[in-house]
């Protein structure tokens, strides 16, 4: 048998790779590359999802005054808005939180980061106070309108991007 040219490589697997070359792209670049790309990935604003939670909570709250116990604005209505409320009212909350972060004259990434964290934080912390201030204040509340209107509201981000 004639052993034949590179038959045994001198490279092992256990040797580390070339590294990889990046390109810097300029201003210009860029902006042909996302003009490229704009008709696929079309810019969605957090502002239109939250018009869409909106739109979610009253087209649920007519669901539930046409199909609940008496045909009017009732307590199922009631509890259904209640349920939007608990969604879109922290929502808009966060936004505003980084609206104002947005329009500081320091914008660094540490400095949104914090803001978004904190906007989290808010978030969270007013989901858990109107939960609980419903459950207290609102004793003839009905949960199960309630939570469908809530969780409807929350897969709004999940349909905003069809």
């Amino acid at each position: 048998m004639i052993p034949q040219k590179n038959q045994f490589s001198k490279v092992s697997d256990w040797d580390e790779p070339e590294e990889e070359v990046y390109r810097v792209l300029s201003k210009e670049e860029m902006a042909i590359l996302q003009k490229s790309n704009s008709p696929t990935h079309p810019l969605l604003s957090p502002w239109k999802i939250l018009a869409a939670q909106v739109a979610v909570t009253v087209l649920s709250m007519v669901v539930w005054a046409v199909f609940g116990e008496p045909v009017r604005v009732s307590l199922y209505t009631q509890s259904a808005f209640l349920g939007g409320l608990i969604s879109v009212l922290p929502s808009a909350l966060f936004l505003t939180r980084l609206e104002l972060a947005k329009k500081t004259q320091i914008l660094s990434p540490g400095n949104y980061l914090a803001a978004l964290v904190s906007g989290e934080f808010i978030k969270i912390a007013v989901t858990l106070m109107l939960f609980v201030g419903i459950a207290y204040l609102v004793p003839d509340v009905l949960w199960v309108p309630l939570l469908v209107t809530y969780v409807l509201a929350l897969k709004c981000v999940w349909l905003a991007w069809l």
